[in-house]
């Protein structure tokens, strides 16, 4: 450690000595670092997670191999109409003048417009095929007619589908409808790509949005492209909303924790570099700001803080005993970029290893933390004490009056009430008190591996309902409007007929084998609980099932499937060939393709789950029915995908807590060894976070906090932010400690010195990070709601169980040394009782 100590040294002097030269430097960095914040983009919605998992590559290929390559791409967009009737003759005229408007635009390239309204206009004219014939229609029809046509139309399932749940045939009556307008977009969009605010598709779905509102009344535009703008509405809002909101709190409590104008500039400064570094590393890496991303700042504001609010607190303890600015610098700085160092190394350890997550965000999210805690540690451990340098300077030779020279936490401060109690503790009673801790983690743990763990695309979108007080903000901190999470829910609730959830099979392996048909026909017998079944058969969709319905349509094919069958089962087991390429020659060929490449390598199966079925079930059962067929076979769809995510973020949060764990302790423990001779104190740095972790699991199921993309961080965040606080106690007391046995007076000097600081440090974590509250997504709110309270929970066991740890450790020391000048634990409770 000779090395880093003359490492110290030098930057010590520079610091000292040569302040102005450091601060010229950091300003030459940040400039370099300000070139970057022009490059930062954004990224919203739940693709970023999907990526690369095993199902949405399955995923991905079932929608390139069985899309048409040929003719022109379109995309889909959904017109939301809800009212008393939506069946009513002035629904009707609305949503067919919405059509009508849609379609008179050229730039929305609308292709075709269904909705139930033309179906009601056809069944009273069959000769109206446009959308001005059906509108002229249903103008010359009588209350009656209509309710007349609706029950004709009745038996037709398309029909129904676009009706809600509650239609009612009778008495042509429904009180809500969908629509469908097909755009022409450009080739090689899809009809997933409005998930890209930038794609054609939701270019044309935010355009459409003003010509359908001029209809009046109540139908609106919905659709993919509309749910992807408003995640990215839902970025920029949560951090207009947050990032004041941080500021503006933890600017309240540095002035109660500074109480001079100066430190409070100087402070703010630094947490200003400290953000244009981040941000401007996030743009020259070419790293899109996602919603994860959104944690980051407060989380920096809150580091920043804490050390900000320990430098300038130690160096008034030296100011106080009457020392100069270069001597109290000095000696602040010495220990503290120790601390520093760390409380930075636990917190860069527990951030980084979110970069073993299977999911892109997280590890960006871990990468891109870790990097800016490094750059905290720069700029308040290096740069704060050389302006301050400079600024009691300037101030001494001005003659002008000096900074508040008292530190906060003094003996008899509210400030340092709570670190006094664990002192008082420690004296009395340590080795009980930790037996009560021990059993009391023991506990919490036990019951917090019960937390659910959960991935929906609702995570990350607005609530249905603003609150009131986000409504009354001034702008710009007004959030938009968001209609997607209604909308989303409204077409849960009220068309669940209609949807229809399903999985998907992907089938590769030559689907020209004899046994191919009856594999797909094995696979969907007897059915597994969440497929929707029809007789003793799974109803599914396949290219099994195209053969079945042109056979009944044709009998030439009929007896072209009659003629392969070989076992007189219905399913055709010869010369699949010929079969296949008389059907890819029909009327169904369109349909067939969609089940089945054209290469006849891989094949598409289609099932229905139950509506009331878990996505677990439903990716266990797929998989146990892909696992069915003689070919290799893939679960996917959407249920899958997000099965998985959830899947890995369960494991991610279990590999990263080890693997923080591990590296934390590993790290304590050769720090401490090898600055202090003491490689247990790094273990006593250690527990009170151990500490931590068990209340937090514990307070997450009570809470029902699921694990999810964000909060799944939060353990190994919390060893990285919570060691910071023992890391203090700790590290000031192996400093003040001479080893002569007297315990009680360096770690009442450690918990007196650091107490205060910690707290006020705590109260600005707390609230800093706690305004995440306010962030718009549900995901944001539950992930800062969890990271205040592990910060709290982190002081609260540093103060608490570190004082305690420390006297029970010397104890034990004492008891199995052979000198017997060191004294044991009962000697030391002695000692403090005497006092």
């Amino acid at each position: 450690m000779s090395r880093f100590r003359l490492l110290l040294d030098a930057v010590d002097d520079l610091i000292v000595e040569r302040p102005a030269v450091v601060v010229l430097a950091f300003l030459v960095v940040t400039g370099g670092f300000a070139v970057g914040l022009g490059n930062v983009s954004t990224e919203a919605g739940t693709s970023q997670f999907t990526e690369d998992l095993p199902a949405q590559r399955a995923f991905e290929t079932v929608d390139e191999k069985f899309t048409p390559s040929f003719g022109p791409d379109t995309g889909t967009t959904q017109l939301i109409q809800s009212n008393r009737n939506v069946l009513a003759k002035p629904s009707l005229l609305r949503m067919l003048e919405a059509q009508r408007r849609l379609e008179e635009r050229p730039s929305l390239r609308v292709v075709s417009t269904r909705s139930a309204a033309s179906t009601v206009a056809s069944t009273l004219d069959p000769n109206a095929t446009t959308t001005d014939q059906r509108i002229e229609a249903v103008e010359g029809a009588t209350a009656s007619e209509i309710d007349d046509a609706v029950r004709t139309a009745a038996g037709n399932a398309s029909f129904e589908n676009q009706l809600s749940d509650d239609f009612n045939p009778s008495a042509a009556r429904a009180t809500g409808t969908v629509a469908v307008v097909e755009h022409e977009v450009p080739a090689g969009v899809s009809a997933q790509a409005g998930a890209d605010t930038a794609s054609p598709l939701s270019s044309i779905q935010q355009r459409s949005r003003p010509v359908v509102d001029s209809v009046g009344g109540d139908v609106r535009v919905f659709g993919s492209g509309i749910v992807s703008a408003e995640f990215e509405n839902v970025v920029f809002d949560s951090l207009i909303l947050v990032l004041p909101a941080s500021v503006g709190l933890i600017l309240l409590f540095l002035i109660v924790a500074y109480r001079d104008p100066v430190d409070l500039l100087l402070g703010v400064f630094a947490l200003g570099v400290t953000l244009v570094w981040t941000f401007g590393f996030v743009g020259l890496a070419g790293i899109a700001f996602s919603q994860i991303l959104i944690a980051v700042p407060p989380l920096l504001l809150a580091v920043g803080i804490d050390f900000g609010i320990h430098s300038v607190n130690r160096y008034r303890e030296e100011r106080v005993e009457g020392r100069d600015v270069e001597a109290s610098m000095s000696r602040a700085s010495r220990q503290l970029l120790v601390a520093f160092f760390i409380v930075t190394g636990t917190t860069v350890v527990g951030f980084l290893s979110n970069v073993t997550s299977g999911l892109a965000p997280i590890r960006e999210f871990g990468a891109v933390a870790a990097v800016g805690i490094t750059f905290t540690f720069l700029i308040f451990g290096v740069l704060l004490p050389a302006t301050k340098v400079l600024s009691d300077r300037a101030r001494e030779r001005r003659g002008l009056p000096g900074s508040s020279r008292r530190p906060i936490g003094l003996s008899g401060s509210v400030l340092g009430a709570v670190p006094a109690l664990g002192m008082g503790v420690a004296r009395r009673a340590p080795a009980a008190f930790l037996a009560l801790v021990v059993g009391l983690s023991l506990v919490s743990g036990a019951y917090g591996l019960g937390v659910d763990t959960t991935f929906a695309e609702e995570d990350f979108l607005p609530p249905e309902e603003t609150p009131a007080y986000l409504e009354d903000l001034p702008e710009p901190f007004r959030p938009s409007e968001y209609t997607v999470t209604r909308d989303v829910n409204y077409l849960d609730e009220e068309f669940t007929a209609a949807q229809g959830e399903t999985v998907t099979v992907y089938v590769e392996g030559p689907m020209t084998r004899d046994y191919a048909l009856e594999s797909f026909d094995r696979a969907a017998r007897d059915p597994p609980d969440s497929f929707v079944t029809d007789g003793r058969d799974a109803e599914v969709r396949s290219i099994r099932t195209v053969i079945r319905a042109h056979a009944n349509e044709s009998d030439s094919f009929r007896r072209l499937v009659d003629r392969n069958d070989v076992d007189d089962d219905g399913v055709p087991d010869d010369d699949l060939e010929e079969v296949y390429d008389a059907l890819f020659d029909s009327p169904a060929g369109d349909e067939a393709r969609g089940f089945l490449t054209e290469d006849r390598r891989a094949a598409r199966v289609v099932y229905t789950t139950e509506a009331g079925a878990s996505q677990g079930e439903v990716t266990e059962d797929a998989e146990a029915v892909a696992d069915r067929y003689r070919f290799e076979a893939t679960a996917t769809g959407e249920t899958v995908v997000f099965q998985e995510v959830t899947d890995v973020i369960l494991a991610s949060a279990i590999r990263s807590l080890a693997l923080a764990l591990a590296a934390t302790a590993a790290f304590l423990v050769l720090v401490y060894y090898g600055l202090e001779g003491e490689p247990s104190l790094g273990l006593v740095n250690l527990v009170p976070i151990v500490v931590t972790v068990t209340l937090l699991a514990g307070s997450m199921r009570a809470l029902d906090l699921p694990f999810n993309a964000l909060t799944a961080t939060i353990l190994s965040i919390t060893i990285g932010l919570g060691t910071d606080y023992s890391a203090h106690v700790v590290h000031r007391f192996a400093d003040e400690y001479d080893g002569t046995g007297d315990v009680f007076g360096p770690l009442e000097a450690a918990v007196r010195g650091t107490g205060g600081a910690l707290t006020g440090s705590m109260l600005t974590t707390t609230t800093g990070i706690g305004v995440l509250v306010l962030a718009v997504t549900p995901i944001l709110g539950q992930f800062g709601a969890l990271t205040a309270l592990s910060v709290l929970y982190s002081y609260l066991t540093a103060v608490l169980v570190t004082p305690s740890l420390v006297v029970v450790r010397e104890g034990v020391r004492s008891s199995g040394s052979s000198s017997t000048d060191r004294p044991t634990l009962g000697s030391l409770l002695d000692r403090a009782d005497s006092r």
